[in-house]
């Protein structure tokens, strides 16, 4: 005996509807959310790597002063007072622009050497490193405030 033939129904068929291409809503809320959660975990470190590279503006910019005050003191035997007496580190500004540069208690056998956030600069909330400076006595340098800050 041969088997039957089935007609084709007409109408919604169930067997159809559930091979329809698509998501469903719970499916993108489960993967939404998943997204949402990875976001989450990765954004603190990638925020802090963009921080560290941010800073290594202010670095750079301390170095040139630090280069320039040790020219400066080798021709005129002491420390530059101002930082527009510097050549090569003339700037208050850091090269980049997210950091302004200020000369402090400069003049004679030493000086201090500070990188202050810009307002509105993408630096201007780093809590670690709110303010990042150079303290040199006689030729010794202190780092502030802390290696980290420097990127070492």
């Amino acid at each position: 005996m041969a088997p039957l033939r089935q007609r084709p129904r007409r109408g919604h068929d169930a067997a159809a509807c559930r091979s329809a291409h698509g998501f469903t809503l719970v499916e993108i809320a489960v993967v939404l959310g998943v997204a949402a959660l990875l976001a989450a975990v990765a954004w603190p470190p990638l925020h802090e790597q963009l921080l560290r590279a941010r800073r290594a503006d202010a670095v750079a910019a301390l170095t040139r002063i630090q280069i320039a005050q040790e020219s400066h003191r080798a021709y005129h035997g002491l420390y530059a007072a101002r930082l527009d007496a510097l050549r090569g580190a003339a700037s208050s500004r850091s090269a980049e622009g997210q950091y302004d540069l200020e000369l402090l208690s400069a003049g004679g056998a030493r000086y201090e050497a500070r990188a202050v956030p810009r307002p509105g600069s993408a630096v201007a909330g780093d809590a670690r490193c709110p303010v990042i400076s150079l303290r040199v006595d006689e030729g010794r340098a202190a780092l502030a405030p802390d290696l980290r800050c420097w990127n070492r």
